[in-house]
């Protein structure tokens, strides 16, 4: 079974952090909420979530995907903490899956993971400099050597499907979208 870590930072976007959980879970994939620092998370919008494990419990497990929600400034305190950082290089040097939506490509970017790539974003997330040496898309979702990004909390369902998609194949996606009633 797969296992997908999402971390969860103060100010993160709640509908794409419970979108992407919820999903992913219906797909029966392990999914683990991690705080940045232990007990509850406050979201951007004021809800408050308790994470499965924080970070730190779960810094030095592999995981066949990181994916990161956007919100902000959950986006930012991502960028800001060097454990993701670390997390995100890790990930995708040894072959596996990193994802970000909304503002969270700002992560991506931050570490060179964009550079020479297609993307996309919430519009205006990204300064000059993090759009620097990537390719800028305003599709909803992009895939491009193993780094899935996505545009906001509008997205968020049909991201989480992709992910789905790409951990599992179309038939798992087809399978969980049927479920949704969409």
């Amino acid at each position: 079974m797969p296992r997908v870590l999402v971390p969860l930072a103060p100010g993160f976007e709640e509908l794409e952090a419970i979108s992407i959980t919820n999903i992913l879970r219906r797909a029966g994939i392990e999914v683990l909420t991690a705080g940045l620092q232990p007990g509850p998370v406050r979201a951007a919008r004021g809800t408050v979530l308790v994470p499965d494990t924080s970070l730190d419990q779960v810094l030095h497990e592999d995981f066949d995907l990181v994916v990161l929600p956007g919100g902000l400034p959950g986006a930012d305190n991502l960028r800001d903490d060097p454990r993701v950082l670390h997390i995100l290089q890790r990930t995708h040097a040894e072959g596996r899956l990193v994802g970000a939506i909304c503002a969270a490509p700002k992560v991506l970017a931050h570490v060179g993971l964009l550079h020479g790539r297609r993307a996309t974003h919430y519009p205006g997330a990204l300064n000059a400099e993090e759009l620097a040496g990537m390719t800028d898309s305003s599709a909803a979702i992009e895939l491009d050597d193993r780094i899935i990004t996505s545009r906001g909390p509008g997205t968020a369902m049909d991201f989480a499907l992709a992910l789905v998609e790409q951990l599992m194949g179309r038939a798992k996606r087809d399978e969980v979208e049927a479920g949704l009633v969409r």
